[in-house]
């Protein structure tokens, strides 16, 4: 989760560990059932292999979003953020657009979108200079720069 200010609610962020491919959905408060409503709308009718969050109490629900989702949800150890290292980088670019302390009801849901976009045509060095729609899609690459 990216949260803003206090009491203004934030995303729920979702990563493919493999090709790298961001979801993301605003909420309005951080509470367990905000987290689970906003997860099974991003991940219903996709396939996931599993999730894994941190021990944060908005995953409380994570009995029914396993249910839900027909995958297992595994928790990181408490304090050990490079468990979830993909998802933590990932949330530190879309801070670049959304900084801390922000005022998450004055983003719309159309400004959120663009950032996605932006973050899944980004080219990662770790997909070989591909981006994550490319990589996730398995869509060629858009141009290769030979000398």
């Amino acid at each position: 989760t990216v949260l803003g200010k206090p009491g203004s609610g934030g995303l729920v962020t979702v990563v493919d560990r493999t090709s790298r491919l961001l979801l993301a959905a605003k909420i309005e408060d951080k509470t367990a059932s905000a987290v689970q409503a906003a997860l099974i709308r991003l991940l219903k009718g996709m396939e996931c292999r599993s999730l894994t969050t941190d021990n944060g109490k908005e995953f409380a629900r994570h009995k029914e979003i396993a249910t839900a989702l027909g995958a297992p949800v595994y928790f990181a150890h408490p304090h050990s953020p490079w468990e979830r290292g993909t998802n933590e980088n990932t949330n530190g670019l879309i801070r670049e657009y959304l900084p801390k302390g922000l005022d998450f009801r004055e983003v719309r849901n159309d400004v959120v979108l663009r950032i996605v976009e932006r973050l899944n045509n980004r080219p990662r060095k770790c997909l070989g200079f591909r981006t994550p729609n490319e990589a996730f899609f398995n869509l060629p690459v858009a141009f290769r720069l030979t000398i």
